[in-house]
């Protein structure tokens, strides 16, 4: 009863607020208005955007195969590779691995786009090695849950991914929303690694090309303390708010996160996203948290060479000036280097930030 009274005191406009939480419990998976049901970006606050910090260009995960780990977006959702070989000794350093370090890379990208790309990593003689979210559920935090993309056919890709013995949180999750036809489901690569999926059957999805699977346009956070984690994002990143509103389940039913069916209509999920500027379509991290539900926190273990999903990477034009900013606001980086050579991005300057959580975000020094 408390959890329903906090929801409905939240959001004023019912229809609005029942439209909007649909979005949040799929992660976004139709275009949220650009206002915050909660309130306004803090006052204040210079914006990433004035930095010009651009969308995520690639997500970074760890894997043990390079080849196995990539085959499913290759093989069954037509991504293709765009550069392979070996990490260099700069970025080994970076990531304060020992000398004894080496390994490989692979960077695949949906046909035609550079932003939303994945760079698998294989760390070789870097120690022990585990996978971040290991026998992890969803309100388990510490770690990225997910990163998302969009499909055309979302059933054909569950499939493929079960076929090739991969595993789900659920079956392909399908509903109507605001006059839409949608299809959400997330799935579990190996060493844990999820992919959540959405389809827009009907209206058609238009803002970038789909197919069978499209780049990668946000990533998911499973957090403690969700209003925490936003102003972190806000405040110290400087990140838009595109959305932040609470939701539950409207009836008892099987749902995409696995929360059981007799307690989905009384556990909130509290969640926002944020990104760099707005409007936008991509470059998004969302950050969710299940309110009544205590899970493991896995944040001692989100750091390379473990496996698992290790951060996503943002272009920043006046990266100088932003790493100062953030250092003023208190942040400082985990891990941080100069003229670190990045197949594909260049011989960078680099830093890393974790967020209240534990989770990395990256960003590196873009022309």
């Amino acid at each position: 009863m408390r959890a329903r009274a906090l929801l409905a005191g939240r959001i004023g406009a019912a229809r609005w607020f029942a439209a909007l939480g649909a979005a949040l419990a799929l992660g976004a998976a139709t275009s949220a208005p650009a206002t915050n049901a909660r309130s306004p970006d803090p006052q204040g606050v210079t914006a990433a955007s004035a930095f010009g910090v651009g969308p995520w260009r690639e997500a970074v995960v760890s894997v043990a195969d390079l080849d196995k780990s990539a085959a499913w977006l290759i093989e069954d959702g037509g991504w293709q590779e765009v550069a392979a070989g070996p990490l260099s000794r700069a970025e080994l350093a970076y990531w304060k691995l020992p000398d004894t370090a080496a390994g490989a890379f692979r960077l695949i990208c949906a046909a035609g786009v550079e932003t939303g790309c994945i760079r698998f990593v294989r760390f070789d003689n870097a120690g022990p090695q585990r996978p971040i979210r290991l026998a992890a559920r969803p309100w388990d935090t510490g770690g990225i849950f997910s990163i998302m993309l969009r499909s055309e056919d979302v059933q054909a890709l569950f499939d493929a991914a079960i076929a090739r013995g991969w595993w789900a949180e659920s079956e392909p999750y399908r509903f109507a929303f605001g006059g839409s036809q949608l299809v959400n489901v997330v799935v579990q690569g190996p060493h844990g690694v999820n992919y959540a999926l959405y389809q827009r059957s009907a209206p058609p999805f238009t803002d970038f090309p789909v197919g069978r699977l499209s780049q990668a346009f946000n990533s998911m956070r499973m957090v403690k303390d969700q209003p925490r984690s936003l102003a972190w994002y806000r405040e110290v990143l400087g990140f838009a708010t595109l959305f932040d509103a609470p939701y539950t389940d409207p009836e008892p039913r099987p749902n995409n996160f696995s929360v059981p069916a007799n307690l989905a209509t009384g556990i909130v999920r509290q969640a926002a996203v944020v990104q760099p500027m707005l409007p936008g379509e991509t470059g998004r991290i969302e950050v969710m948290q299940f309110v009544g539900l205590a899970g493991r926190d896995l944040s001692a273990q989100a750091s390379p060479p473990n496996f698992g999903i290790i951060s996503v990477r943002y272009p920043v034009r006046a990266f100088a000036a932003y790493m100062a900013h953030l250092r003023a606001r208190g942040a400082a980086p985990a891990y941080q280097a100069q003229e670190v050579a990045i197949t594909a991005l260049g011989v960078v300057d680099i830093a890393a930030l974790r967020d209240p959580d534990g989770n990395l975000t990256e960003f590196y020094a873009a022309p």
